[in-house]
């Protein structure tokens, strides 16, 4: 105890017995105590305020709702990359598209197998539509030929854009939670520190045992943020760079089958 006493008084222990502080009121004795025993992060989620609790809560949703987002697009990455590089040995081993249509149904996650759909559809359309008849009686028919070129590539735009948005779907949220979850975990940040800075105006004392409970409120806000932040930034960016290579894929598919289409039926 006479150690403390000299400690105290040299400077060197900011935190000791209260009865050995007459600046600190009895009432805090617990909170110091608390303070020097540690606590852990429950029981400081447990004990604080209805602001930081109302934070962690939204964090808490913005988390695991972006993880189920990152889980299903990873699994749903992988389905499209399986299922895509086993459409094209189809697509290039085929001499038919009726045969390569005729597949399509089994490579649902694919968006070239959606592309090559309403391409066939625009193609088959057109090549109906031109029937010309035989030559001369009982000769074969003439050779169908398309029409327009340009509305099978506009049908393959659309079509590409149409699975570029499907593959977006939910990208978005991650975006949402990567750049809005830092900001609410810096708004509990700001609300803890005014919450010890309230606690050292009430008490009158700058003991670490009074601003502790503030500042660890304020630390777990950050925390929690960063939490929800980091894996979202890393998997958004992560995913918008498979949607390009898939973007690209799909360009270049579009072009191989306006060619193929150009040297059968022009």
């Amino acid at each position: 105890m006479d150690c403390c006493r000299r400690l105290c008084r040299a400077g060197r222990l900011h935190i000791c017995h209260p009865r050995l502080r007459p600046d600190i009121p009895e009432g805090y004795e617990s909170v110091i105590v608390n303070s020097i025993a540690g606590d852990g992060v429950i029981d400081l989620v447990l004990r604080s305020g209805l602001v930081a609790k109302f934070v962690l809560l939204i964090l808490t949703a913005f988390s695991v709702t972006s993880w189920g987002i990152i889980l299903h697009k990873l699994w749903h990455f992988y389905r499209i990359q399986a299922q895509t590089a086993r459409f094209l040995d189809v697509f290039r081993r085929s001499s038919k598209f009726s045969e390569v249509h005729a597949v399509c149904q089994s490579f649902p996650a694919s968006p070239l197998a959606g592309i090559f759909r309403a391409g066939y559809a625009e193609l088959n359309t057109q090549l109906k539509q031109s029937g010309q008849p035989p030559a001369s009686p009982g000769g074969p028919p003439v050779r169908p030929m398309l029409k327009s070129l340009s509305s099978v590539d506009r049908a393959l735009l659309r079509a590409a854009a149409v699975e570029v948005t499907r593959i977006e779907r939910n990208l978005s949220v991650l975006a949402t939670t990567a750049s809005i979850s830092p900001f609410i975990g810096l708004f509990g940040t700001v609300w803890g520190i005014m919450t010890s800075f309230q606690r050292i105006a009430s008490v009158g004392s700058t003991n670490l045992g009074v601003v502790a409970p503030g500042i660890a409120e304020a630390l777990i806000a950050t925390a929690a943020g960063l939490f929800a932040a980091i894996p979202a930034v890393y998997f958004y960016n992560h995913f918008v760079a498979d949607v390009k290579r898939l973007t690209s894929s799909m360009d270049d598919f579009s072009l191989e089958f306006l060619n193929i289409a150009e040297r059968n039926f022009t």
